[in-house]
């Protein structure tokens, strides 16, 4: 039977079907109903199953089985389908880790913050709510939306309180929520998402691209002079709504690649066989040069869209053409299947 991607519709599954197209595979995207235009508009789905809700893809197995599927996690499927799901109750090839994906968490026992103490990774000092003695930011979701970003920067304890009880009152977050959220130290420097590669069939860490992210409504607050941010007072949102492309000085990439191995190590060493193609490093350049890494995804990360058709601008330096992480994904998934070494790059 012929290979095919699949993908839940979300995220960067444009990416990844883009992808796969061009490596010759033929695609399947499984979208929700309301959130499908995208995927009948753009001609690179050959496929397209519409279910009532992300979940309900549980009830489909049978069928992305008989299409031969190797499916492609992003963060919507690990989201909205749920880790204990994908663990136990999905029997279709999973290209990549699908253990790795619950340790994207901040919180508990398997938590990106384990992943990057274990792998000897700088990282932001993180607090409880009564032991905040500087500048912090508040990671926590949405009273309402609760996998959107009810993030907030405060100045010390007070000011986490005094704000905390101003934005639960607007409906933002649920004060109740601060005792688990991740507090973490405010640390000021250029943010980048170094997009990495592990590939088991030629046994090489490949760093492909970097990007930034475009976040609401802190990018309009940017754009606002000093005086204006004064006068409005702005809450200040962190909702990731897009990314862009990003370069980094070329005298830095010692330690990106240092982080990056760092990380490969450690997550064979704590979820084995440890993390299998994609995965991205959000990190933040200090003013002397250190890499604070303050975010983890264990899987593709939404940033690799913006390399859609012209590729990551370090891919170019391994296969003589810049690719995409999606043609990249691909470019595994058929070399293994000719090779008969899918189960090298699936769980």
């Amino acid at each position: 039977m012929a290979v095919s991607v699949a993908v839940l519709a979300s995220h960067s599954a444009l990416d990844v079907l883009d992808g796969a197209k061009d490596e010759g595979l033929r695609t399947v995207a499984v979208a929700k109903k309301g959130r499908d235009r995208a995927y009948r508009e753009f001609p690179v789905v050959d496929k397209l199953i519409v279910l009532d809700d992300y979940v309900d893809i549980l009830s489909i197995v049978d069928m992305l089985k008989a299409e031969g599927s190797v499916f492609v996690p992003n963060r919507s499927f690990a989201v909205y389908v749920g880790y204990d799901n994908i663990e136990r109750r999905f029997p279709v090839p999973v290209f990549g880790n699908r253990y790795l994906l619950r340790w994207e968490e901040r919180t508990g026992p398997q938590s990106y913050y384990r992943l990057l103490d274990e792998a000897g990774v700088k990282r932001p000092r993180t607090f409880r709510p009564d032991e905040v003695d500087r500048p912090v930011i508040v990671k926590m979701p949405e009273a309402e939306r609760r996998v959107e970003r009810g993030f907030f920067v405060a100045r010390d304890r007070d000011d986490l309180w005094r704000k905390a009880k101003r934005l639960a009152e607007a409906g933002v977050i649920r004060l109740e929520d601060l005792e688990a959220a991740s507090i973490e130290e405010l640390v000021l420097g250029a943010h980048f998402n170094a997009n990495y590669f592990y590939s088991p069939l030629r046994k090489r860490l490949e760093l492909h691209s970097f990007d930034r992210r475009i976040q609401s409504n802190l990018d309009g607050v940017f754009r606002l002079p000093a005086r204006d941010q004064l006068d409005l007072d702005p809450d200040v949102r962190y909702i990731e709504v897009g990314h862009e492309p990003a370069t980094i000085r070329e005298s830095l990439l010692e330690k990106v690649f240092d982080i990056g191995y760092r990380f490969l190590e450690a997550t064979r060493r704590l979820v084995p066989p440890g993390v299998i193609g994609p995965f991205t490093l959000q990190f933040i350049v200090t003013p002397q040069l250190d890499l604070v890494v303050y975010d983890v995804a264990p899987r593709i990360g939404g940033g690799t869209n913006v390399y859609i058709g012209i590729g990551g601008q370090y891919s170019k330096l391994y296969f003589g053409k810049p690719i995409s992480i999606g043609r990249r994904i691909a470019m595994e998934i058929r070399e293994a299947a000719e090779q008969k070494r899918l189960e090298e790059v699936t769980t």
